[in-house]
């Protein structure tokens, strides 16, 4: 790039300030991993420093995690500009029962785009004595969960968290590209009569992230007039790990508001009479207080509705 990437300017501020709002939105404790002497912004974040210079992405993992005050961290890094807190919030709700979850794009695995538990911590050690310095060699020998192209499509069609900056050419891209999604979202709040600014759909980072409590995603399908409000079928929402259905309204009515009054009750914890919700197409559900689990399909359809 010929300039540390950290700092670019990425509308208006530096781009690792860009990624540590973004990734704000997820996580309690954010570490910043960076090189002996190399200068971050102030931003009320964990700093911690290579102890040994040129040890790669491993070692930037390796020392983020260390410092780390809970078990499971997201790792990403600051030359991809398009976080997708939903693609995140699913890589998250896969942990469960592996040591590792990492996508894999293009057929190239994205080591810099993955969660790790702290219980590979020893065997990036041995690779760091050993100089394997590519954080691939690790997913042979721990639980690895690889998340599909397929499956990432799902979440962030375009595959824009993939899209990395290592020249000047790819930061123009970026900044065009950045400004194209600021402008279509500012349409489509205009379309459903906001008035406020649209949110950044997306940003980035080059750190080990922390996360206290998991997230998880689900997806909501819409039918009947609910989807002609919503001029959608489909959205995904991220939830906290212990989401209730009621929850799952509340974040639907935020990203739909078009819903509230109409589709969702009024206060956003509740359907309107007209409308039922079914989930994973098996059951009819009404209580609020019913927890939703990672990777459900909540439908909500007219009450009347039969089939």
């Amino acid at each position: 790039m010929g300039r540390p990437k950290a700092t670019l300017d990425f509308d208006g501020s530096p781009l690792i300030v860009h990624i540590v709002r973004k990734l704000e939105l997820l996580f309690a404790q954010i570490i910043v991993v960076a090189a002996p002497g190399q200068e971050i912004p102030a931003m009320g974040i964990d700093l911690v420093r290579d102890e040994v210079p040129y040890q790669g992405p491993v070692g930037g993992i390796y020392y983020g995690m260390r410092a780390s005050e809970h078990p499971i961290c997201f790792v990403t890094s600051c030359d991809a500009p398009f976080l997708s807190v939903s693609l995140i919030s699913h890589l998250l709700s896969q942990i469960s029962d592996y040591d590792v979850v990492v996508p894999e794009w293009e057929e190239r695995l994205q080591p810099l785009y993955a969660v790790y538990r702290s219980s590979v911590l020893s065997t990036l050690q041995e690779q760091l004595e050993r100089n394997e310095l590519r954080p691939i060699f690790l997913y042979d020998k721990v639980r690895t969960r690889k998340i599909s192209a397929e499956e990432i499509r799902r979440v962030d069609p375009e595959g824009l968290s993939f899209l990395n900056m290592n020249t000047p050419a790819d930061y123009e891209m970026a900044l065009r590209r950045w400004q194209e999604i600021r402008q279509r979202e500012e349409i489509g709040f205009r379309q459903r009569g906001e008035t406020e600014t649209a949110p950044p759909s997306a940003v980035s980072i080059s750190v080990p992230v922390s996360v206290s409590n998991l997230c998880l995603t689900c997806t909501v399908e819409l039918f009947g007039v609910a989807r002609l409000l919503a001029k959608t079928s489909k959205v995904i929402v991220s939830l906290s790990h212990d989401a209730t259905l009621a929850d799952v309204f509340c974040a639907l009515a935020e990203k739909l508001p078009v819903l509230a009054g109409k589709v969702i009750q009024a206060d956003t914890r509740s359907l309107t009479g007209a409308y039922a919700c079914n989930i994973n197409g098996r059951e009819f559900v009404r209580d609020g207080s019913t927890r939703v689990r990672p990777g459900d399909n909540v439908f909500i359809l007219s009450a009347d509705a039969g089939g």
